[in-house]
């Protein structure tokens, strides 16, 4: 690090504790972990936000309601793989942190398995049923058309995405996220080239942008099995997995199998109630007509971007927090929880008021008519708004999924989107609120689950629940 770099962060650092948000000394091990992680989240997330807008210009809102339609089930694929990556993290970074490496290396074994097992059949239903799948959302012909394309041509992908997030959360566990951020930047430039010339050069549209994820996300599966094979990169400062993954050895512990499952088990519900309440939002949305399809999607995306934040955060959070909890630190574990939820709030609401203020330039990115760019615009600042309480969210959650304790976020997630956020949607389509149902349930369906996992921290249950997971706890 340049010497005016180091004095910046010691700056910035001890500003931040001056104001009480967070100490010196744990904020650089935050930031260490979390700055990677943050570039490879929004390296992630630009992938698809960039698609959306190339296929607006290319297509118009036939093709950007078609696309939204399928990043939904997309979506299910993600979140399903980061539920089952957050037992893997949970798990690693303890075992790792208890100096327990060949354990570590066993959990990411039965973790691969379960990708595999997972995978397979979700390909095999993209390709097979993607037509009544994309006919959920009650689409028209020409969005069903570029829906169902890019469902079909994306299958292949799966299997690569959900292996991607296993070795990614592998390397956060052990307190490396510089390799995956060179793996998964390359990779999101890789796709956005790709699409660019696909989608533009050779006019393919939908299909191009599909085909330049398939590929991309195939790179980048190829990038980190290198490494989690405890492979030397030797360039760019990547390094192998210090658990690294070989066909020698046992690969399936039964016992251990069952706690890998019963910490992902609730995580998994977690992150899919976040991604199925997409299907009844944007079925509302289509009842408004593609152009509100296209500006929720709009808002939903560039709140993704900035939630790129909460890749780094919440992924400090729980390697931190499960680390001192591995060598019996509880205190430290709660100092650090506490301090990166303090920080997070701090970061999204800086950016949610610099989305707001740029909403429509931001906007008129993805849309070009007056009517369309005003409703996009709007939905990109209540989406800003609305992630503030998703980094609290995030960081909270983080503190949790270290310990082990999935079930109860599990339970604030279903409560905010199922009981909340989807009610206030559909009040539009009774009432007068029309349109702005949906804009209060993305307020909705971050500030409820927000509000309870910030609280299930505080009451510090999390690390009764930790203990049960440690090395040797018994039930390793």
């Amino acid at each position: 690090m340049a010497g005016w770099q180091a004095a910046a962060v010691a700056l910035l650092a001890e500003t931040l504790e001056r104001l009480g948000i967070i100490d010196s000394e744990r904020f650089r091990p935050t930031v260490d972990l979390a700055w990677p992680r943050i570039i490879t989240g929004f390296a992630i997330m630009s992938k698809q936000t960039a698609d959306l807008a190339m296929v607006g210009i290319a297509v118009g809102t036939a093709g950007t309601a078609g696309l939204a339609f399928a990043l939904a089930f997309w979506e299910i694929v993600t979140m399903l793989g980061l539920g089952l990556a957050g037992g893997t993290v949970s798990l690693v970074s303890q075992n790792y942190g208890g100096e327990q490496t060949d354990r570590a290396t066993l959990v990411v074994k039965q973790s691969i398995l379960l990708t595999v097992a997972l995978a397979i059949p979700i390909a095999a239903i993209f390709v097979l049923f993607a037509d009544s799948l994309i006919g959920l959302f009650g689409a028209g012909p020409e969005s069903l058309a570029h829906g169902r394309t890019y469902l079909v041509l994306v299958a292949p992908a799966v299997l690569f995405e959900l292996l991607n997030l296993i070795a990614s959360r592998t390397y956060t566990g052990v307190g490396d996220t510089f390799t995956e951020m060179v793996a998964r930047a390359g990779g999101a430039v890789l796709n956005i080239a790709l699409s660019a010339v696909l989608i533009f050069g050779f006019g393919l549209g939908v299909a191009g942008a599909a085909i330049g994820t398939s590929v991309s996300t195939g790179f980048v599966t190829l990038v980190l099995a290198w490494g989690m094979t405890g492979r030397s990169y030797g360039i760019l400062g990547m390094e192998p997995s210090p658990v690294p993954v070989t066909l020698s050895g046992s690969w399936l512990e039964p016992a251990l199998l069952w706690q890998v499952v019963e910490i992902s088990a609730p995580e998994i519900g977690r992150r899919l109630a976040q991604g199925i309440v997409v299907f009844p939002l944007l079925w509302i949305a289509a009842t408004f007509g593609p152009v509100v399809v296209t500006a929720l999607e709009v808002g939903r995306r560039v709140r993704s971007l900035i939630n790129s934040v909460n890749w780094g955060l919440s992924l400090a959070s729980s390697s931190l927090v499960g680390q001192h909890l591995g060598a019996n630190d509880e205190d430290e574990a709660g100092a650090y929880g506490a301090a990166i939820i303090r920080l997070s709030a701090v970061c999204y609401t800086g950016l949610a008021i610099l989305v707001v203020v740029f909403a429509e330039p931001i906007a008129s990115l993805f849309v070009s008519g007056s009517e369309e760019l005003a409703l996009a615009a709007t939905f990109v600042a209540v989406g800003a708004i609305s992630s503030i309480a998703f980094g609290i969210d995030g960081a909270a959650t983080g503190a949790l999924l270290g310990a082990g304790d999935t079930r109860l976020p599990f339970v604030a997630s279903l409560v905010g989107r199922y009981v909340f956020a989807l009610p206030a949607a559909a009040l539009g389509l009774v009432t007068p609120l029309g349109v702005g149902g949906l804009y209060l349930a993305l307020l909705l369906e971050t500030a409820i689950p927000g509000g309870i996992n910030y609280w299930l921290f505080r009451r510090g249950r999390w690390k009764a629940v930790s203990r049960r997971y440690r090395p040797g706890s018994g039930d390793g």
